[in-house]
């Protein structure tokens, strides 16, 4: 299963060889990660004055024990959570998030 990651570009293209996550990440402990249904309600709700974002790509299972699904009450559904480093040998793909005419970010496929 895919599960993804947005992250502003100037920190991935900054990052080593793992990246250690946002500030957010960080103060929070964890990575977040989101599935792809999950995708565009988050993007609307916490970058929608962002246009620098890339969304990364992985494969869960090669995450290992370091991944970890967690319920929020507030959304009533899963999300995934790395509590390490992300390896940037993990992530499959890396693409920018564009925005259509009406101000939308599109979703890579």
């Amino acid at each position: 299963m895919l599960i993804f990651k947005i992250v502003p570009r100037a920190e991935w293209d900054g990052a080593g060889n793992d990246y250690p996550g946002s500030a957010h990440d960080q103060a929070d402990g964890f990575l977040h990660f989101l599935t792809h249904p999950q995708l565009a309600e988050t993007l609307q709700l916490y970058y929608a004055g962002r246009d620098d974002l890339l969304l990364l790509a992985v494969e869960a299972d090669t995450l290992g024990a370091a991944l970890q699904w967690e319920h929020s009450p507030s959304h009533g559904e899963d999300f995934p959570h790395l509590f390490a480093a992300l390896p940037r040998t993990a992530v499959l793909w890396a693409k920018p998030l564009a925005r259509n005419a009406s101000g939308n970010f599109i979703i890579p496929a």
